[in-house]
């Protein structure tokens, strides 16, 4: 074809060099690679030295004239954040452009706001390297898996607090030392806060969420809680039960607890949770991410691979272009608007109350090692209705001793109503740690 569709791109960081190096290298890859030609690249500074050069005349640090740009058809936004992310995004839709973006955070946020606008204006916003890197799943989501009535996703979806994990599990390094490694590879920032406080997974299950289950859901009340805390005796005891520790992030559809009319509840959380050995997602290590899918009639399907990186995730935004670029040169894309493709929703979806999740759970009590605080915390648990999977006692020694329990399926208002009398209880020192378990 003699056409060709141009792209801007706006960032040349790792994913942004990621992506001009595949396609200034379109040798035996999909045709289409070739009929794309990137037009203009913003950078935030035009003095930096780069591992590849760019003609001069492609390169500026303005980022809102490679959106103005006349002979840019497709706007690629990886430069990341909520602003000016935002903006040129909502500007570049306005201009009638399609727009790639690998940004997490703001498709998190504001990405009800972009979708409506991108309907109205009939172009496509495609983000399949907003999640899971190079793993394909947002595509799935909207098209293959679309037949489905789909119950839960369940993700390892940040390779960062995975190393970690993986790292912990494996001797006595300790949660710091960790981490410390993980920045000097590089799979770590130096303020790493979003991924080990869990933020990063709640962007990322807050998009999943609306794909799999038709409505946007409020990313800010999502219950988060990252693996800062976590301490190496709780990875020891889980191993000891049967269990890996791995950091998830939880969406399903719940059968009750629907108290906002015609609105379809969810419980949706991000936490470090208890995976038996045999579950398909213990065995995701280092940087992997997996993402597990239940629905009906499919049953359960599961995504593995990287999960960040500049490969993968510039292979996932390259493919989005690829999309765009084949629906283009077949005329003109209003014409061609793929519902399946384009970013549509067809119900309302709102966060169910915490207190009506239904989860197993993991609790570590410390306690005075004197006869009878097991059959305590068991008359608590009964009262509340609390089914008791195991409790085992750990470390007795004349400082005290660690409880283990690990209850059933409960509610985590059950929960709370349990662990507020346990607290009270005068051999009982306090609780350690709770989390998830599968």
């Amino acid at each position: 074809m003699s056409k060709k569709v141009g792209v801007g791109l706006l960032g040349l960081g790792t994913v942004g060099s990621g992506v001009a190096s595949i396609l200034q290298n379109p040798t035996d890859r999909h045709p289409l690679v070739s009929d794309i030609e990137i037009v203009k690249i913003a950078v935030k500074d035009l003095s930096r030295t780069r591992s590849t050069t760019f003609p001069s005349t492609i390169l500026t640090d303005d980022a809102i004239s490679v959106v103005d740009n006349p002979s840019v058809d497709v706007v690629v936004e990886v430069i990341g954040g909520i602003e000016p992310a935002r903006t040129l995004i909502m500007r570049a839709i306005k201009a009638g452009k399609s727009v790639v973006t690998a940004n997490k955070a703001v498709i998190a946020r504001h990405g009800e706001e972009i979708a409506q606008a991108a309907n109205k204006s009939g172009v496509y916003v495609l983000i399949e390297a907003a999640v899971g890197g190079g793993i394909p799943i947002i595509e799935p989501l909207k098209q293959s898996l679309g037949g489905n009535k789909l119950n839960r996703v369940t993700g390892i979806i940040n390779g960062t607090t995975n190393y970690i994990l993986s790292r912990m599990a494996k001797g006595d390094e300790v949660y710091e030392k960790v981490l410390n490694d993980a920045q000097s590879l590089g799979y770590a920032e130096a303020n790493p806060a979003a991924d080990v406080e869990g933020l990063d997974a709640a962007d990322k299950i807050a998009i999943l969420s609306g794909l799999a289950f038709g409505g946007n859901i409020d990313r800010s009340s999502i219950p988060t809680q990252g693996i800062t805390s976590l301490q190496s005796r709780d990875i020891d005891y889980a191993n000891q039960l049967g269990y890996a520790i791995k950091l998830l992030a939880v969406s399903e559809r719940l059968n009750k607890g629907n108290e906002v009319p015609n609105s379809l509840p969810l419980a949706v959380w991000v936490q470090p949770t208890l995976v038996p050995r045999d579950h398909p997602l213990a065995g995701v290590n280092g940087v992997n991410n997996a993402i597990l899918i239940e629905g009906e009639p499919i049953g359960e399907v599961m995504f593995y691979g990287p999960g960040a990186g500049a490969g993968p995730t510039a292979s996932a935004v390259v493919a989005d272009i690829l999309n765009i670029a084949g629906i283009r040169l077949l005329g003109d894309s209003n014409q061609y608007l793929d519902p399946l493709l384009a970013a549509t929703s067809w119900r309302k979806c709102h966060l169910a109350n915490p207190n009506d999740i239904v989860q197993k759970n993991y609790l570590r009590l410390k306690t005075e090692d004197s006869p009878g605080v097991i059959g305590h915390i068991g008359n608590i648990f009964g009262k509340q209705n609390v089914s008791i999977q195991s409790i085992v006692q750990f470390d007795a020694n004349s400082s005290g001793a660690e409880i283990v329990v690990i209850t059933h399926k409960v509610s985590q208002g059950q929960m709370k109503h349990s662990l507020d009398e346990i607290k009270e209880l005068t051999a009982v020192i306090g609780v350690e740690a709770k989390m998830c378990c599968l």
